[in-house]
């Protein structure tokens, strides 16, 4: 006699426990309706209604698990929340409207005036002035270090002192920071350790595994994978993430039902996405190295990168973002970009398709000229998100460019 499950509209957690990322990427968070549909569906609505007056308030109450209002209660974003915490090894997920949401929603959920951060240098640019700009206006003062400086780190932290922010590997140099070190230092002077994982997804690092309290994500980067929405998203445990979810439903920086179902639908392929763009990277950083018009490659995948060591055991990966430095300054650097005929110019990064941009004027263009030379932010200095096409077509690409640099020299 043939056993047919009667019920299948979900995998129950504990029979996902122990499975690999690649299977969590394609199934976890999924909760199929009485269709029993095969894939995620999408609930594009505002509202839901209820069986009763009493039944509506016990919804709104909080006495009766279930949907309210999309602001802050959709099915399909819940499917999204479920599967990237499952592959990021938290107990929940906050997904918001933006990657900036998800750092302002954390920092407003779990920072209040006369607060201290510390931040690394290297973070995306429109950190920086989140922090350093709007963050202050509200009497949280930040104090920027450099990523891999332990002894600043150390240096900055003050009585008051409650959160410690980072991107690793940073953007756009790819420098690396001490997971397990800095865990170590939040815990001594109790502090949450928030670690913007941006660039190497869960795919390749879990830093709530090296001891890090909340995950951010700009889900608009690999999670999507294909340039087409904007999203991110917080994870961590259920008590941090109630404080940042109490944030959302009051606030409003929501995830769409429809990019939420476009992010579970870029999760399925991560793992063959993200292995893919890590070959293609190792194999252009090593080529850039050898171009004569090319003055230093930045990418923890070399073997002589100050990190390379930490990379290789704190990551499954190096990732698919690199920076150099041209001979030369900014003419050169726009020369080469210019000069490109197949990669894209645009500042996104983590899609499929390689993506090239000139940091210092485009993703930290509004820092001040200090602030970006602190940061290594200089005038030729150039970043690529190298995506999945053929890296030979890739370096043909880039060759037009350099090409071009040797025919102004």
């Amino acid at each position: 006699m043939t056993h047919r499950r009667e019920e299948h509209l979900w995998i129950p957690e504990s029979d996902l426990d122990g499975m690999s990322i690649d299977t969590l990427a394609v199934r976890a968070g999924q909760i199929r309706t009485g269709q029993l549909e095969h894939s995620d569906p999408i609930f594009p609505t505002s509202s839901f209604v209820y069986g009763s007056a009493a039944q509506a308030a016990a919804r709104f109450g909080g006495d009766e698990p279930g949907n309210i209002y999309s602001r802050f209660t959709n099915p399909t974003v819940q499917a999204f929340e479920g599967r990237i915490a499952a592959m990021e090894g938290g107990e929940r997920a906050v997904a918001t409207a933006s990657g900036m949401a998800a750092i302002l929603s954390t920092c407003i959920a779990l920072l209040k005036a006369g607060d201290h951060v510390v931040c690394s240098r290297g973070v995306f640019g429109t950190t920086n002035v989140l922090f350093q700009k709007y963050l202050a206006r509200f009497g949280v003062e930040t104090s920027f270090v450099s990523l891999t400086d332990m002894e600043e780190w150390r240096g900055a932290i003050r009585d008051n002192t409650r959160m410690l922010f980072l991107e690793t590997p940073s953007n756009p140099l790819c420098e690396v920071a001490d997971l397990a070190a800095l865990s170590d230092l939040a815990r001594a002077a109790d502090a949450l350790l928030v670690v913007d994982n941006c660039f190497c997804t869960p795919v390749l690092q879990r830093p709530l595994s090296q001891g890090a309290d909340v995950v951010i994500h700009s889900a608009t980067k690999y999670l999507d994978g294909q340039g087409r929405c904007v999203g991110g998203v917080a994870v961590g445990s259920a008590k941090l993430m109630e404080e940042v979810y109490g944030f959302l439903r009051s606030a409003g920086p929501t995830m769409s039902p429809f990019n939420a179902w476009v992010f579970l639908k870029g999760l399925e392929t991560l793992p063959i996405r993200m292995r893919a763009h890590c070959d293609n990277a190792l194999e252009l950083a090593q080529w850039l190295e050898q171009q004569d018009a090319v003055e230093e490659v930045f990418y923890a995948g070399l073997s002589h990168h100050p990190q390379h060591e930490l990379a290789a055991r704190q990551q499954d990966g190096f990732g698919g973002v690199l920076s150099f430095r041209v001979r030369g300054g900014r003419e050169q650097a726009w020369s080469l970009i210019d000069a490109t005929r197949m990669i894209s110019i645009t500042a996104n990064l983590g899609d499929v398709k390689t993506t090239i941009t000139h940091p210092a004027t485009t993703t930290h263009g509004r820092l001040s000229d200090d602030d970006k030379a602190r940061a290594g932010i200089t005038e030729n200095l150039v970043r690529l998100s190298v995506g999945i096409e053929s890296v030979e077509d890739l370096k043909q690409d880039l060759a037009r460019g350099l090409a071009a640099l040797a025919a102004g020299a």
